[in-house]
């Protein structure tokens, strides 16, 4: 039988940490005067009270999480933390439904970006620096499963990623305990120079803060309705699109430049990335240059900031690129499925998966006609076995299947194509803001009818934890001894 204790005690351990954050915005909105100041400490407290129970009703020395216990743990812990974050939504000044509560309280911890709250402009401060909070501790939450419990999983080729290897050289730091705290340490840095940047651009040190943290998490939050688009500023669009490229590289790359230099930290999914970010740029800017009245200046600079938001899945909108046409409709929808690198704060498919997926596809036709042939299988130097690409395409596989499943779902809720298909997409991808006239770059997720909020965050739950994580809690053998 599987030993729930030390689950539940790791679980009590997230709550506290989590009421302790609740603590911040509380502290801001008495600051400022706030009433709502009361509704954090009072959510804290709750928050607080249940870790606590968890931590001392399951007091056991844990050395190791057993594979079925990671798998339970993992998707535990985050449904248990989206409940609790959903505490401020209901009972603030904004008083959101319990739908709306727990849909923002996903999309912040998943670093979705997508929000179902109208009026952020003139929203009381703590709720906007708790939306910011929460992109923040999300961010920093899933590179930590992507390189601390996932390749253990086996999920999806991760495996290529495992830090426990009997051969040391290849660890950034010698001890996972070392290498948690030098990714968050690493983390925290980017996030103070995007704030720093912004604020002596110009922008509020408010403001500064929450965009740094929605850019560095790739998660999306804004303070303002219109996103990037109400400051229509060139130099605050330029510092995010370098900070939600760092989000999109592996946190574990900057430990391993600052350890061996450039050419000591070559990666193949860096290098790939920066080639798929730079020519879907160019084409965007190409085409809507060509197909507008738009400077060329002006096409550049959008492409740049809406493209590399959503392909490192980030959400941030500087202009409604829904209006830019059918092409640009296609696109966007295409960028959502890219992702950034393995080891950072994006979402989606991930450009690792991809490059073993074209890699196996390549093999593939050699040996049609050449079925002798040995192709050697290489990844960043490193050989790798065929089990590697059946976990990749596995996930691809039944990723592209979920989403026809959800977007089918979706739609049989008087829900048009397009916006059943792009909101799926964004949700699976955490790329925030869908296509059309209800959830495109200009709109929100609100007039979403319930039963579609709740399909969208389970959606949003299922793309961060990288679907099996999920599916697998399903499967009755699973629980058996």
């Amino acid at each position: 039988m599987l030993n729930f204790r030390p689950i539940l005690l790791t679980v009590g351990i997230l709550l506290t940490t989590l009421a302790l954050g609740m603590l911040v915005p509380a502290a801001v909105d008495g600051y400022l005067g706030h009433h709502d100041w009361s509704v954090f400490l009072a959510s804290s407290a709750v928050t607080m009270f249940a870790g606590l129970l968890l931590i001392l009703g399951n007091r056991v020395s844990v050395h190791r999480l057993t594979v079925r216990q990671a798998f339970v743990l993992t998707t535990l812990s985050w449904v248990a933390v989206v409940l609790f974050a959903a505490l401020p939504f209901i009972f603030s000044k904004l008083h959101l439904s319990v739908t709306d509560a727990i849909f923002e309280s996903v999309s912040g911890l998943s670093t979705t970006g997508a929000t179902v709250i109208v009026g952020l402009d003139n929203a009381p401060p703590g709720i906007l620096l708790w939306r910011a909070l929460l992109n923040g501790l999300g961010g920093v939450g899933i590179v930590v499963m992507a390189l601390a419990v996932l390749p253990v999983l086996r999920i999806g080729g991760m495996q290529i990623f495992r830090m426990e290897s009997s051969d040391k050289s290849e660890k950034a730091l010698p001890k996972t305990a070392q290498l948690a705290s030098a990714i968050v340490g690493v983390y925290l840095l980017l996030i103070v120079l995007c704030a720093l940047g912004l604020w002596f651009a110009g922008m509020s040190l408010f403001d500064s803060v929450a965009h740094a943290m929605a850019a560095v998490s790739t998660g999306g939050f804004s303070t303002k309705d219109a996103s990037l688009g109400f400051y229509d500023n060139p130099v605050y669009e330029a510092i995010l699109v370098v900070f939600m490229i760092s989000g999109a590289l592996p946190l574990t790359w900057y430990l391993r430049t600052a350890q061996k230099g450039w050419r000591g930290a070559r990666d193949s999914q860096v290098s790939t990335f920066f080639s798929v970010l730079g020519t879907s740029i160019a084409v965007v800017a190409v085409w809507r240059w060509l197909s507008s009245d738009m400077s060329f200046f002006e096409s550049l600079r959008h492409a740049t900031f809406n493209v590399t938001s959503i392909i490192v899945d980030c959400g941030f909108v500087s202009i409604d690129y829904g209006t830019w046409g059918s092409f640009a409709i296609a696109a966007f929808i295409l960028f959502t499925f890219f992702g950034g690198c393995t080891g950072s704060t994006t979402g989606s498919i991930k450009i690792f998966r991809w490059q073993i997926l074209f890699r196996a596809i390549k093999r593939q036709l050699v040996l049609m006609f050449q079925p002798h042939r040995v192709v050697d299988l290489r990844y960043n130097g490193q050989s790798y076995s065929d089990d590697v690409i059946v976990s990749v395409v596995t996930f691809v596989s039944v990723y592209l299947i979920t989403f026809g499943f959800l977007t089918v779902l979706v739609s049989l809720f008087n829900v048009d194509l397009l916006t059943s298909a792009s909101a799926v997409s964004a949700a699976l991808a955490g790329s925030g803001p869908g296509l059309g006239p209800i959830v495109g770059p200009s709109g929100t997720y609100q007039p979403l009818p319930d039963a579609v909020k709740w399909i969208l965050s389970c959606a949003m739950l299922l793309g961060r934890l990288e679907i099996f994580t999920i599916l697998v809690l399903f499967n009755p053998q699973f629980w058996r001894d």
